[in-house]
């Protein structure tokens, strides 16, 4: 299918691996221009290199920093002639008990995880309606749908981001001049983070990674994990011209994990 997307802009957080650069491989294979962003220099420009032989009618620039900060976020901007696709997407505060959270970790959290990517949305979203089209896909998690309890600094930081989508995604200026807000939510996906995770597991339980990885995909009616790859797929029809009826959306990826009907 051809997702007529060829010859657009995007913005991508967190692309230099794991699912924000499935998302960017994706969109580079539908001819978009890129502007992506991490915090390692070295691999962004690495990730930068891999999208131009994927393509190579595409532009790819890249921008490293912490997109958290203004003076990062306004570069990214700027490295952007015109946003017309924003996949906001930054790294999730660490695990832990709400018992020995300080006010300062719920404002990072708050900060990396939901003012960072609003923010973003406000900079875009008007000239993106002004010229007739734009797609934003913030990257959220699964445990929106389903909260971890370990996870609560994510959990609130990312419900809070995803009350607000709900809202602003219908605004009618932005919905009737085909800017679509979705959300994508990855339950299990196999990346670097989630291989630290069962590898810290291991370690604090003293049991062989091999059989914690059995024990997580058990859980799993998939029985296994998901690819950055076919994440990155989901994105892109997304941010396809096809998917201009569809907004305001939680679009979970987890394989069937969430048991509700809702």
């Amino acid at each position: 299918m051809d997702l007529g997307i060829a010859g657009r802009w995007a913005v991508i957080g967190a692309a230099s691996r794991g699912l924000g650069q499935g998302c960017a491989r994706a969109l580079a294979r539908e001819g978009v221009n890129l502007v992506i962003n991490s915090r390692s220099a070295e691999a962004l420009e690495e990730t930068a290199r891999s999208l131009r032989e994927i393509n190579a009618g595409i532009a790819v620039r890249a921008v490293a920093g912490d997109i958290g900060d203004d003076a990062i976020r306004a570069a990214i901007l700027e490295a952007c002639p015109q946003v017309d696709i924003l996949v906001t997407n930054n790294g999730g505060p660490p695990p832990g008990d709400f018992r020995d959270w300080t006010r300062d970790d719920w404002l990072q959290a708050v900060e990396a995880n939901m003012l960072t990517p609003i923010e973003l949305i406000k900079a875009t979203v008007d000239a993106m309606a002004a010229r007739g089209f734009g797609r934003v896909v913030n990257i959220t998690s699964g445990a929106v749908k389903a909260p971890i309890d370990v996870l609560g600094l994510s959990n609130g930081a990312r419900s809070g981001l995803t009350g607000f989508v709900a809202g602003l995604a219908r605004q009618p200026q932005l919905a009737s001049l085909n800017v679509t807000i979705n959300n994508l939510l990855p339950g299990a996906f196999d990346t670097e983070r989630l291989r630290g995770g069962l590898d810290a597991a291991s370690k604090a339980s003293g049991e062989d990674v091999a059989r914690i990885r059995e024990q997580r995909l058990a859980g799993i009616p998939a029985r296994r994990f998901g690819s950055a790859e076919e994440f990155g797929e989901v994105c892109a029809f997304l941010c396809s011209q096809q998917a201009g009826y569809l907004t305001g959306q939680n679009i979970l990826l987890d394989g069937g994990s969430y048991p509700g009907t809702f």
